[in-house]
């Protein structure tokens, strides 16, 4: 036990899970954000904000762990994951399934204090997430599933807010799918030379040279989403301001992957989180007055 809670080992599994990169916590976050902030009209209950809060970084922590068991005959031929924890060594891909299962489990305990509803809704999204990892392997679209996993926290945090999930709950899942959809295959541009070599499917291999177009075309889908949400639940003029502020950092993202450079379409995939903040800013401050 000692051993395996070294200053050493604690740092891969860190690493393992991603915790020192919160940006796919973050992504996973705001659309979560933004239903429950719609659907409680800004005054969300305490606990389960802070159940919701917790509980994305856990699953988004057991999918990293999952994530890198699953890619571990792959990672190694990858620039960019060469050095992950099981690649290297440091963690045994034994130890990343525990570690994964244990995330899991404090996840599970946290949605028990929820309702009924909540609970049932939860072993979906565990399915989902086990799903995306290996999804890679068979389809074109494992961007795709990753949103459905991702945007599940949505139809949840809904739930357990309003005890149903009404149409907004399921208009802001569906935005929430084609942002990841759109942020991922971003993500998957970085790795695209290593994928075709590899035989790794992605949405950015799939899209070949329109890749920057369908990228473009779902953000405006997502953004003509959430503006029409706006107008359907007569949210005020803040929180159209946010959606400006989003559309500006979508023209930044496109401006950043042109070219398609790795290391810009990078940069692009992290900017996604200030589009996430902007809507959610707009959406918080519209609710308070």
């Amino acid at each position: 036990m000692q051993a395996f809670l070294s200053q050493d080992r604690l740092g891969h599994y860190i690493r393992l899970i991603r915790a020192d990169k919160p940006i796919g916590s973050l992504l996973l976050m705001w659309p979560m954000l933004w239903a429950l902030w719609i659907v409680s009209d800004g005054k969300p209950d305490a606990v389960v904000l802070l159940v919701f809060l917790l509980g994305t970084f856990l699953m988004r922590s057991a999918g990293c762990a999952i994530n890198d068991y699953a890619d571990r005959h792959i990672d190694g031929s990858v620039a960019r994951s060469k050095h992950r924890p099981i690649v290297s060594g440091a963690v045994s891909p034994q130890e990343a399934l525990l570690i994964a299962a244990a995330l899991a489990i404090c996840s599970f305990l946290l949605v028990l204090t929820m309702n009924r509803l909540t609970i049932a809704l939860s072993f979906v999204g565990v399915v989902l997430a086990a799903l995306y990892p290996f999804s890679k392997r068979i389809t074109y679209w494992p961007q795709l599933v990753l949103g459905l996993a991702f945007g599940w926290a949505v139809p949840m945090v809904c739930a357990a807010q309003t005890g149903t999930i009404d149409t907004l709950g399921w208009v802001i899942y569906a935005a929430a799918i084609l942002w990841a959809l759109a942020y991922d295959t971003m993500y998957a541009m970085v790795d695209r030379e290593d994928d075709l070599k590899l035989g790794v499917k992605s949405t950015a291999v799939w899209f070949g040279e329109k890749d920057v177009i369908a990228v473009a075309v779902v953000l405006l889908v997502v953004l003509g989403i959430l503006l029409w949400v706006g107008f359907q639940w007569q949210l005020g003029m803040a929180y159209f301001i946010g959606l400006a502020g989003g559309l500006i950092v979508v023209g930044y993202q496109l401006w950043l992957i042109k070219e398609r450079d790795a290391e810009k379409c990078f940069r692009a995939f992290l900017a996604s989180n200030y589009m996430g903040l902007a809507v959610f800013a707009g959406l918080m401050v519209d609710r308070i007055n």
